[in-house]
């Protein structure tokens, strides 16, 4: 049994974001994966790394419990709309107050090196996106998946394992959403 994270990055709960979160978790759960469901909108914090690194800022309760589950998870699944070409503010200020250094990586005192602290882990991305795939990819160079791939997620050690892009999603009708959350929910039950 394998102990999933899902981190929803999209602050409405009637998102197509949330279902696909959702469909996720029930499809894991089904399949006897432990499954736990974090959704950033639901969290009170400061999104604002206030002083950057040179000064410590309080974690707020709910970014205490979140950096317990990302320990505890094996598997992170990150489902998050990608608006102007990368992740929502929400999720950005979630990884700079979360993925600290001493949690998710550690500098090495006179080296140009770190250490990546969450090594060992997985990670799958569900990315809604209004773009086609195609242009995202061969026009804008897929800029928002680099940078959660390699230099969040890979930075700390967590490998990118399956990348999962629902798109386009402006103008979609509710026949090709309803298959999505299906298609969410069946790689749920394939992860377990």
């Amino acid at each position: 049994m394998k102990n999933v994270l899902v981190i929803c990055g999209h602050t409405d709960p009637n998102s197509l974001c949330n279902a696909l979160a959702n469909a996720y978790v029930e499809g894991a759960t089904a399949a006897g994966a432990n499954v736990r469901l974090l959704n950033l909108g639901e969290l009170t914090f400061d999104p604002v790394l206030r002083l950057g690194y040179t000064q410590s800022q309080t974690l707020e309760p709910d970014l205490v419990k979140a950096q317990d589950w990302l320990s505890w998870a094996e598997h992170t699944v990150w489902v998050y709309p990608n608006w102007w070409g990368s992740m929502p503010a929400i999720l950005k200020g979630f990884f700079d107050r979360v993925f600290l250094p001493g949690f998710a990586f550690k500098y090495r005192k006179g080296s140009s090196q770190w250490d990546r602290l969450l090594q060992g882990r997985s990670a799958h991305l569900m990315v809604t996106m209004d773009s086609p795939s195609w242009y995202y990819r061969w026009v804008n160079g897929r800029p928002g998946h680099v940078q959660m791939k390699r230099t969040i997620l890979e930075f700390c050690g967590i490998k990118v394992t399956k990348l999962s892009e629902f798109a386009p999603v402006r103008g979609s009708a509710d026949t090709q959403r309803a298959q999505w959350v299906s298609k969410a929910q069946k790689l749920g039950a394939k992860l377990a």
